[in-house]
């Protein structure tokens, strides 16, 4: 089993004792060694950044046509960070305590303190940067809730959260760039991990304007390629998204940890029809006002404004009264769909909950008239007075809405239902980030390291500077203080002949196919398997003909597939169908994975294992591990890391 590297001691002082006594690499001697870094995403191009920054030679890549086009640019509500500004009783604990519970317990302790550690260096590092944070009126950065906490620790820039942080980082990104430290290399996607003498050094990409394929070398290589969520076909991913550089690590020995884990979004806009090609995510931010309810009648065909109050039910203030529409995703989720199965559902679909601002805008209304100490006003005037402290806060996801469905979100209440959003499986990497392939490290969503079995809203981009700002610039000089004074490799070596072979066969495989089928026909009956079987709750008859469905599938793709166009040309579609190629593995892959876990647990829901309340039952006896799949043989080989609590001990989750 390979070693986690966990250091000793007490958890509060782990990462402090790691830091001074890690191994260092010298000033002179990093302007010697070159690392590449896959994907420029807030881990990517932060991590480029710091290490650009520190003096190593950088070469970056993004299948994007700028940097800034990185799928971290779409996340919305925001950032977690222990600085405790409101004084509601936060820590560094708090945050590591609510992270390991809102993962059900299936995520490693060491791991999640250090980032609850960092968190507040993140938030310094980003100001720092002209980072556009919201602030109250002193000036002090605000905060807000999300799910599965019950204090204000997630700091934001209105719904583009992300986007001010990806330009913050791409900005650090760029000074290394423009100072020669970091090269980079837009357009052209990795397909392959070069590997000699069992370490990982460069990697073959494709240039897709040209069609070239290309030999890179580096002392050391990263991942930072973001998650497999398109493996559904429908997510809130953008449609670029893919798993194929973590999955060619992976069939080159990289083990791939807890795939079945995957995370269903509960505040979506709902799917309207067999058009579309990906669903819009409503960020979970609109839950700190917005209240979750469904008609109490089945069937109910009203609008909601002719609904009446007690004919409502608002059923998470119901079923969890002390966190209520704050509970976390996956608690969040379950509930809805059970109350659209149950007949509860709204909208011409019926699969669709409403969320609705009246409450917050008529309190929010209240609240401007005593602060403006206006005295007598009429109801019209409360409510306008309102609207404008809504649209203050959310009203660039308030547009977004109305433009997708045409309906004005400040006057009926939204649609939403749940859809796949993030990723907590991965790559598996020890506390360095390094996975079983020595020299290659994996970051930010591509590994699996921080979520356990569920992540709570606005930890994603927490995580994803965390590992690029201030854990790899730290763990990488362990690994290259020894390959100071080495000799590179020449991209003329067998190893990298090899790999490009290997690359250049598999695109002329994939055109020679000459079928009848589309990329895009073949991806949408994999998410329809993926999600009817392997989705917001799995059960093991399911997932038994998933597999089945799954390797026929994958049959009909390499024998019916056609692809216009040629290889060395520029052709989305031969991008594209690499990409499905790779899902169609790793969809099986989650399945087995699914099905082995024998117990449900945050977004892992086996419909055998659950209480009497419909809660998530765990079996900690005997899955409190994670389960590290090897690739064998065109086989898999499941081993697993145990998990051991030192400080939190594992309960049955309560948010009532």
């Amino acid at each position: 089993m390979p070693d986690a590297k966990i250091p000793a001691g007490p958890l509060e002082t782990k990462w402090t004792k790691y830091k001074s006594s890690v191994r260092l690499v010298n000033p002179s001697n990093k302007r010697k060694i070159e690392v590449i870094v896959v994907g420029t995403g807030l881990a990517g191009a932060s991590a480029a950044a710091s290490l650009g920054e520190l003096g190593y030679k950088v070469k970056a890549f993004c299948y994007q046509d700028s940097p800034r086009r990185a799928h971290s640019i779409a996340a919305q509500g925001g950032i977690n960070a222990a600085k405790n500004y409101q004084n509601d009783g936060d820590s560094v604990y708090r945050l590591f305590y609510d992270t390991i519970k809102g993962g059900d317990y299936r995520a490693r302790e060491a791991n999640v303190y250090r980032l609850a550690e960092v968190s507040n260096n993140i938030i310094d590092q980003c100001v720092a940067q002209g980072v556009p944070f919201a602030r109250e009126y002193g000036g002090l950065l605000s905060n807000r809730s999300f799910g599965g906490t019950q204090v204000q620790r997630t700091f934001y820039a209105a719904g583009q959260t992300g986007q001010q942080l990806l330009i913050g980082a791409y900005q650090a990104m760029e000074r290394q760039v423009a100072l020669g430290t970091v090269e980079m290399f837009s357009r052209h996607e990795m397909l392959e991990v070069v590997v000699i003498d069992g370490k990982a050094r460069g990697i073959i990409t494709r240039d897709l304007v040209t069609g070239k394929v290309e030999r890179h070398f580096g002392h050391a290589v990263l991942l930072c390629t973001g998650g497999y969520g398109n493996v559904f076909y429908l997510s809130t991913n953008a449609m670029g998204c893919n798993v194929t550089a973590a999955w060619k690590a992976h069939r080159q020995g990289a083990y791939f940890a807890n795939p079945c884990f995957t995370q269903i979004h509960p505040t979506c806009i709902p799917v309207s029809g067999d058009h579309q090609s990906k669903l819009t995510l409503m960020s979970e931010s609109l839950r700190n006002d917005g209240r979750i309810w469904v008609p109490k009648k089945q069937g109910d065909n009203r609008i909601a404004t002719e609904i009446p109050e007690d004919e409502r039910d608002y059923f998470l203030e119901r079923r969890y009264p002390a966190f209520g529409n704050l509970v976390p995703r996956d608690v969040a989720s379950r509930a809805a769909k059970e109350r659209c199965d149950a007949g509860h559902g709204v909208g011409t679909s019926k699969q669709a909950v409403f969320l609705d601002f009246a409450d917050a805008i008529q309190r929010y209304g209240k609240a401007e008239v005593s602060k403006r100490n206006l005295g007598q006003v009429d109801a019209v005037s409360v409510t306008q007075l309102g609207k404008e402290v809504i649209k203050e806060k959310y009203g660039n996801l308030f547009d977004m809405y109305e433009k997708i469905t045409g309906e004005n979100p400040y006057v009926v209440p939204m649609r939403i239902y749940p859809a796949v959003h993030y990723t907590m499986g991965g790559l598996w990497v020890d506390y360095e980030l390094m996975t079983t392939v020595t020299g290659l490290y994996c970051l930010g969503e591509a590994n699996f390291s921080e979520h356990g079995a569920n992540r709570l809203g606005a930890s994603a981009l927490m995580q994803g500077l965390a590992d690029g700002y201030f854990v790899i610039p730290y763990t990488i000089g362990n690994y290259l203080a020894d390959e100071v004074g080495k000799s590179h490799i020449s991209i003329d070596h067998p190893g990298f002949m090899e790999a490009e072979k290997k690359v250049s066969k598999h695109l002329a495989e994939l055109m020679k196919i000459n079928g009848k089928q589309s990329v895009e026909s073949f991806h949408k009956r994999l998410g329809k398997i993926m999600w009817d079987k392997c989705g917001m709750a799995r059960n093991a008859e399911g997932l038994k003909q998933a597999i089945q469905e799954i390797r026929a599938l994958k049959k009909e793709f390499w024998s019916d597939l056609r692809i216009p166009g040629k290889i060395d040309e520029m052709n989305p579609e031969l991008d594209k169908a690499g990409r499905v190629a790779d899902f169609l593995e790793l969809g099986e892959l989650m399945c087995i994975d699914a099905l082995e876990r024998n117990e449900s647990c945050g977004g892992h829901f086996r419909e055998e294992y659950q209480t009497s309340e419909g809660e998530a039952l765990r079996d900690d006896a005997g899955y409190m591990h994670v389960a590290q799949w090897e690739y064998f043989h065109d086989q898999w080989k499941l081993h697993k890391e145990p998990l051991n609590y030192e400080v939190v001990k594992p309960s049955q989750r309560s948010y009532k």
